[in-house]
């Protein structure tokens, strides 16, 4: 009987498509190096190119390990900008360019502090707006959710580099993503959003991109602006005010109602209001949907995104809109 149930475990693993072969840890991450062929599952060199190409500004969005969209985009992105054919796919040339970009660990310890489990946390948030409205705080729904989001890695992956873990204790060990970018540039200027690749690009004088991002941008429904606006200003920890006006699918209330701040809001932890009225970039409470999905309108991009660009701009800088408009996805 032992046997047999030991048989249908490993059937089971391989049959949900498990990792279990895959050594993740910090060794196997830190050394990886570029080898042919596509792999499955959560990888240790994507794992370590999509970590390079966030410290890059490059961004993948949510870092899984996964090959995905998002991460052929942020490739293909890095590509054009350092010369290289810029098909989207993990060569080793450009693997030898994105590896020099960084010298150190991509993966490092992190000892959790008492804030990053205190909370307050926001354990139980309802998925219609009008009920939202009734949370004073959206905040993180625990630890992990916190920690996965300040370094930039699905929960997933997050749980496969630390095993064991709870991740409600202070003073534990975690190994985690080296995401530090850096400064942020200060030639930015202007904002580009490219609705046919569903990306933002921070852009110098020159029209070179500094920063790349993955976004969702408006959908048939709820198309984004087109043309040109400025950036009015910037707005930390937003609230979210509905107007039955917008008529979102979903919301049966026709009167206001406002949604309190914190990371799970539905415009995330940055608001970067601008001159078209209603309409803006900002963060977004599920960053595996970034790139997936179209928006209600305006620009959404993971709130460590969206937060990078807002060091980056100011009142005037100028957003242009491509109008290409993608015709996959659906609207979130």
């Amino acid at each position: 009987m032992i046997r047999l149930l030991l048989v249908v475990a490993v059937a089971l693993a391989f049959a949900c498509g498990g990792t279990q072969a895959t050594k993740l840890d910090l060794d196997a991450v830190n050394q990886a190096q570029f080898s042919e062929g596509e792999p499955k599952g959560v990888d240790p060199m994507l794992l370590k190119a999509q970590i390079l190409l966030d410290r890059a500004r490059f961004s993948p969005g949510l870092i899984d390990g996964r090959l995905s969209d998002n991460f052929a985009k942020a490739v293909a992105a890095f590509q054009a900008a350092n010369g290289l054919p810029s098909d989207g796919k993990l060569t080793r040339e450009t693997w030898d360019k994105l590896a020099a970009t960084f010298a150190g660990p991509v993966l490092i310890n992190y000892e959790v502090t008492a804030k990053d489990v205190r909370g307050p946390f926001t354990r139980r948030i309802p998925t219609r707006m009008e009920r939202m409205a009734h949370l004073r705080r959206l905040g993180y729904r625990n630890a992990r959710e916190r920690l996965a989001e300040r370094f930039h890695v699905s929960e997933q992956v997050l749980r496969m580099l630390n095993p064991g873990s709870g991740f409600s204790k202070a003073d534990t060990n975690l190994v985690v993503p080296d995401v530090g970018r850096g400064d942020p540039p200060a030639a930015v200027a202007s904002v580009e959003v490219d609705k046919a690749s569903r990306q933002v690009r921070a852009l110098d004088p020159s029209g070179k991109p500094l920063a790349v991002y993955p976004a969702s941008i408006g959908s048939e429904e709820k198309p984004a602006p087109s043309g040109t606006a400025e950036v009015r200003r910037v707005v930390h920890n937003p609230t979210y005010h509905y107007n039955p006006k917008f008529a979102f699918k979903g919301v049966k209330t026709k009167r206001p109602f406002t949604i309190a701040k914190g990371p799970n809001n539905p415009v995330g932890s940055v608001w970067i209001d601008l001159s078209i009225e209603s309409y803006g970039i900002h963060g977004a409470p599920e960053p595996g949907k970034i790139g997936t999905t179209f928006s209600h309108g305006c620009i959404r991009l993971t709130n460590w995104d969206a937060e990078d660009l807002a060091a980056m701009v100011k009142p005037g800088t100028k957003v242009d809109f491509k109008d290409e408009t993608a015709q996959d996805g659906q609207a979130q």
